[in-house]
């Protein structure tokens, strides 16, 4: 499937959340009855669950993806090394996990998509979020990453070698500069409440490669769940859309398969772009019959319409 080069047909992007082990047979299956054209993957995929990912990497539809904090989770730290199942000196499942997506791990690096006419460019790998530079030897070693601003660098010099001048940036945690309230899509939403828990060095070279003159239509993520931690009054907003037109989606919508009384129910975000811009968002619930249970529109056109996201 592809877009042949036809700018004005739409193309269809499921953007698959969180995983947190829950990817199955039928979410492949899913993907296809959907006739999607391309499947973003935002991390988590599990503790260094190589199994998950080698199931993804099988995946016979055009793809990207991004790693999360929990995928280097026994790696990144010293409190994760301590509770590691396996012997560090004997095999190493972040670099595994790495190994099996090969070119579709966009982290820090870039995929030209030609049938598509669009580049899909990856921010920080492993990304934990916040102000703070963390996880600094996993870096130093894995990346050579020192700070924010080399990591920055990193992400702009992915989006120069771009082939396409569309630009789609994943990440695992989404850029600051999205709001700073607990409900915002990078907001912190633990104690104390508030503030911007974004990527600086995401959100520079976001701004950097649109200043190079690139269309960046979307920029999508997850890492910070729509379920809030501090209340059960209302869902974080999964949308927010910049001044220059550029959609934000946080995708984490968790857990992404529910069991329901007579379904097993799986949620993907789909994202219609078209001529170079986002006319629709949706996070949809898909059966076991791999009809849509449920939609629930996020963004159409040029206002957002976000509501409860699902009331499973």
């Amino acid at each position: 499937m592809g877009n042949q080069g036809n700018q004005d047909r739409p193309i269809k992007i499921a953007v698959v959340g969180d995983i947190h082990d829950q990817w199955e047979e039928d979410d492949g299956v899913a993907l296809k009855h959907l006739g999607v054209d391309l499947v973003l993957f935002v991390g988590d995929f599990g503790n260094e669950s190589v199994p998950i990912v080698r199931a993804i990497a099988s995946l016979d539809i055009p793809k990207a993806a991004v790693f999360g904090n929990h995928d280097a989770w026994y790696t990144a730290t010293d409190w994760g090394r301590k509770k590691c199942p396996y012997d560090r000196q004997q095999e190493d499942w972040v670099q595994q996990q790495m190994d099996l997506l090969g070119e579709a791990d966009v982290g820090y690096g870039k995929l030209d998509f030609p049938s598509l006419n669009l580049t899909v460019v990856g921010g920080r790998p492993f990304s934990w979020g916040g102000p703070q530079w963390k996880y600094a030897d996993f870096y130093r070693d894995r990346f050579g990453v020192a700070n924010f601003a080399e990591s920055s660098d990193r992400i702009v010099a992915a989006a120069r070698e771009s082939g396409y001048g569309t630009v789609i940036f994943i990440g695992h945690n989404g850029p600051t500069g999205l709001g700073d309230k607990a409900e915002d899509p990078c907001g912190k939403d633990w104690y104390p409440l508030g503030g911007d828990f974004g990527d600086p060095d995401f959100e520079n070279a976001i701004a950097q490669t649109r200043a190079s003159g690139k269309c960046i239509p979307l920029v999508t993520f997850g890492h910070m769940h729509h379920n809030l931690r501090h209340t059960k009054e209302q869902l974080r907003s999964p949308i927010h859309v910049s001044s220059q037109g550029t959609v934000y989606l946080n995708a984490a919508s968790v857990p992404r398969i529910i069991q329901s009384e007579n379904n097993r129910l799986r949620n993907f975000s789909l994202v219609s772009l078209q001529a170079g811009a986002v006319t629709e968002i949706s996070l949809i619930w898909v059966g076991q019959d791999c009809t849509v249970a449920t939609e629930e529109i996020l963004y159409r056109g040029a206002e957002s319409v976000v509501q409860p996201v699902y009331s499973q």
